[in-house]
């Protein structure tokens, strides 16, 4: 029995869905469904319909009037509008900052939560309620109250400190994170939760076989545990500059709201958009910075697999070949004996 016999042999007939094969399959794309209903209401109509402002001058009166305008809102926030670039900057600088430090901070606390401990539980729980807590006029409140900074802490020093070896504007947004450094803690339940769930998931069988061939906890940690949850780095990376690019504290965020509600006839809907649209893709290049750095490349295994794969493809292509020409020369040759071309020869020395 040659290779491709043996394939077809293997293979799966495709039959029909059955009753409940079906039901599951309904419930599936009735779950998805709603997804894609709220995306398309709430996210793409209102990002393609803020495309379209980006391009006009917006005044309301008795309705909305539209002047279109070409690329002067986006000229004219990079010219006359000095705020949004500084802010601009002071946000690419905070996250780049923020982030490794939540993630950091967000698998130690998951590591320590993960071991045996007591009241385990509650801990968790208390790790997790900020998520809660950060949201809305709450996190307003705490704010205005001073409860995101540590009121013992000298920014300022922390400013001259660094100012002796890194350049100024460095060095201050790395005190502005020191003053600030309770709400960016708080903003890692979320990630906490995430490393907590990959943590669980790994095999204890890895860590006994490694301490039987002498491995220590920090070896155990950087062959182990850090390669599997590798992809849930880039994972909770992805989700911080995304949490912080949309939470409330953002200036940026405020100054887009502040202008798209701005009397002036320099200002609206179609200003706001532009600003909108800068901000989005300014995110976006950050996500995929994270992502070339943090991105999950394939390992030796998975690409001996995948040669290996390649290789029984390669011989399915070959048999398949194969079988076509030999079928192709059997009936060449019935062909010719059915016209007398071939005699059979009977033994004794005669055809």
């Amino acid at each position: 029995m040659n290779l491709l016999a043996i394939k077809k042999k293997n293979k799966k007939p495709k039959g029909k869905l059955g009753k409940l094969e079906r039901k599951q399959e309904l419930a599936g794309y009735s779950f998805v469904s709603i997804w894609i209903i709220g995306m398309l209401v709430f996210t793409l109509i209102p990002m393609c319909q803020s495309f379209y402002y980006m391009w006009f001058k917006i005044k309301a009166r008795n309705g909305l009037q539209f002047t279109y305008v070409g690329t002067s809102n986006i000229t004219q926030i990079w010219i006359e509008d000095p705020d949004f670039i500084q802010q601009i900057a002071s946000y690419v600088w905070q996250t780049l900052l923020q982030v490794p430090i939540i993630v950091v901070f967000a698998l130690i606390i998951a590591i320590m939560l993960n071991g045996k401990i007591n009241f385990r539980g509650i801990f968790r729980l208390i790790f997790f309620l900020p998520v809660i807590i950060v949201s809305g006029p709450v996190m307003n409140m705490l704010v205005s109250e001073g409860a995101a900074s540590i009121p013992a802490l000298n920014t300022q020093a922390v400013v001259s400190a660094f100012d002796m070896f890194l350049p100024t504007a460095i060095a201050q947004q790395l005190g502005t994170l020191f003053g600030n450094m309770i709400m960016t803690l708080w903003y890692s339940g979320v990630q906490i939760l995430i490393f907590l769930s990959a943590l669980q998931k790994i095999d204890p069988g890895l860590y006994e076989a490694a301490k039987m061939d002498g491995g220590s906890d920090w070896e155990c940690f950087w062959k182990i545990t850090l390669p599997t949850i590798k992809p849930m780095i880039l994972i909770n990376a992805v989700y911080t500059v995304i949490f912080l690019s949309s939470n409330e504290q953002n200036q940026l965020i405020n100054l887009i709201k502040t202008a798209m509600f701005s009397a002036t006839a320099e200002r609206g809907y179609g200003y706001a958009s532009a600003m909108a649209w800068i901000y989005s893709i300014l995110v976006t290049i950050i996500v995929l910075i994270f992502f070339a750095l943090l991105g999950s490349k394939k390992d030796v295994y998975d690409r001996m697999v995948k040669k290996r794969k390649r290789l029984e493809i390669k011989e399915e292509r070959i048999a398949r070949r194969v079988e076509r020409r030999s079928v192709r020369n059997a009936r060449k040759i019935e062909r010719q004996r059915q016209k007398g071309m071939f005699r059979t020869y009977d033994g004794s020395g005669d055809y």
